[in-house]
C-alpha cells in the first residue's frame, strides 16, 4: 500500500510538471499569433520580452545567491563575448524571425515547419562532432523532411514569405541549440543552469537584434498611433500589459523546462514535447480555424515518427552509455568523488541534449 501510494504522487508530480511546461509552452505559441493580430511589431515584442527575461534571471540568481550564500557563476567580459556571443546571435536571430513569421504563417504551418529544426541540429551535431553518423539518423532526417514536404504540399493556408522566415529561424535553432549545449557542457563556465544562461545571452541577444529593429520597424513605429500617437492611457497601458506577458511566458518556458527535466528526466521532456505539438496542432484547428488536408495530417504524423525515433534512439545510447562507464568504474574501482563526477557529467549531457529540441 505504501509503494503504491508512493507511486501515485509520483505519477501526480509528474503530471503536473508536464501540464506546468504545456501551459508556457502552448500559451507562448498562441499568445505570439494572438499579439501579431493587435501589435504588428514582433522585433519591438521580442526585445522587451529579452529585456524582461533578463531581469527576472538576475532576480532569480539574486535570490539563489541569498539562499544558498554563494555567488552565481559569471563569466568575464572576454569569456562573455567570445564564448557566449555566438550562442547569442544565433539565439536572438531564431526568436525574432520565429515571431516575425507569426504576421504571415498559421500556427499549424509554425509548428509543423519548427519541428523541422531538429534536422539542423543533427547536422551541426555531426559538424561539431557531438553526434556520429549512423543509418538510423539518416532515417530520422528522410522521415521528417519527407514529412515536412507532405505538410506543406498543396497547403491552402501556405505562406511563401513566412514559410522562409520559420525555416531561416529552424537552420539558426539547429546553430543555437549546439552551440548553447557546447557552452553548457564547459563544466569551468558553470552554467549548466538555463537561468544562468538566460541571463548572460539576453544582453547580447538585444545588442544583436536591435539594428533589425531599427531598419525594419523603426520608421513605421515612428508612426503608428499604438506607441507613440496613442489617443487613450488606457489602450497603451493595455498594450504594455500584452507585452510584459509575453515576457513572462518566455521565461516561465525556460525554467518550467528546467524544473521538469530536473524532477524527472529528459526522456520525459522529449515525450511530452511530442504530445505538445499534436495538442497545438489541435488547438489550431479547432480554435484558430486553421484547415489542414488529409496530406498534411499524414505529413504530420510521418515528421513525429522521425522525432520519436530520434528520442528513442537517445534514450537507448543515453542508457547503454551509462551502463557501459558503470561497468569500467566497478572494474577499476575509482573512488567515490570519480564515480560522482562521471555519473552528473552522463546526466548534464541528456539533459542538455533534451533542450535542443525547444
Amino acid at each position: 500500500m505504501g509503494t503504491g501510494a508512493v507511486a501515485l504522487g509520483r505519477a501526480a508530480l509528474v503530471a503536473a510538471l508536464v501540464l506546468f511546461y504545456y501551459g508556457f509552452s502552448i500559451g507562448i505559441t498562441f499568445y505570439n499569433k494572438w499579439l501579431m493580430k493587435s501589435f504588428p511589431f514582433p522585433l519591438l515584442a521580442t526585445l522587451l520580452h529579452l529585456l524582461l527575461i533578463f531581469a527576472l534571471s538576475a532576480l532569480s540568481r539574486a535570490v539563489v545567491r541569498c539562499r544558498s550564500g554563494r555567488p552565481p557563476p559569471t563569466l568575464s567580459w572576454a569569456e562573455w563575448l567570445r564564448r557566449a556571443a555566438p550562442a547569442a546571435l544565433s539565439t536572438s536571430l531564431d526568436i525574432g524571425l520565429s515571431n516575425w513569421s507569426f504576421l504571415y504563417v498559421t500556427v499549424s504551418l509554425y509548428t509543423m515547419t519548427k519541428s523541422s529544426a531538429i534536422l539542423f541540429i543533427l547536422l551541426f551535431s555531426l559538424l561539431f562532432k557531438l553526434e556520429e553518423m549512423r543509418v538510423a539518423l539518416v532515417l530520422v532526417v528522410v522521415l521528417i523532411a519527407g514529412g515536412l514536404f507532405m505538410f506543406t504540399y498543396k497547403s491552402t493556408q501556405f505562406n511563401t514569405q513566412g514559410f522562409m522566415l520559420v525555416l531561416c529561424a529552424s537552420f539558426l535553432g539547429g546553430v543555437r541549440w549546439t552551440l548553447t549545449q557546447i557552452l553548457m557542457q564547459k563544466a569551468e563556465l558553470g552554467l549548466q543552469n538555463p537561468i544562468d544562461i538566460m541571463f548572460h545571452l539576453q544582453p547580447l541577444m538585444f545588442l544583436v537584434l536591435f539594428p533589425l529593429f531599427a531598419v525594419f520597424e523603426g520608421l513605421p513605429l515612428s508612426i503608428s498611433e499604438r506607441l507613440f500617437h496613442f489617443h487613450e492611457a488606457g489602450v497603451m497601458f493595455c498594450m504594455v500589459g500584452k507585452l510584459l506577458l509575453g515576457g513572462v511566458l518566455a521565461f516561465g518556458l525556460g525554467f518550467s523546462e528546467f524544473l521538469l527535466v530536473s524532477r524527472t528526466s529528459s526522456l520525459t521532456l522529449s515525450i511530452a514535447g511530442i504530445f505538445k505539438e499534436i495538442c497545438v496542432l489541435f488547438l489550431a484547428t479547432h480554435l484558430l480555424g486553421d484547415r489542414l488536408s488529409l496530406l498534411n495530417w499524414l505529413g504530420f504524423a510521418v515528421c513525429l515518427s522521425g522525432i520519436s525515433l530520434h528520442v528513442i534512439l537517445k534514450a537507448i545510447n543515453s542508457k547503454g552509455e551509462k551502463t557501459l562507464n558503470l561497468h569500467k568504474e566497478t572494474c577499476s574501482e575509482p573512488d567515490l568523488e570519480l564515480l560522482l563526477h562521471h555519473t552528473e557529467h552522463g546526466e548534464e549531457e541528456d539533459d542538455v541534449g533534451t533542450l535542443q529540441r525547444h
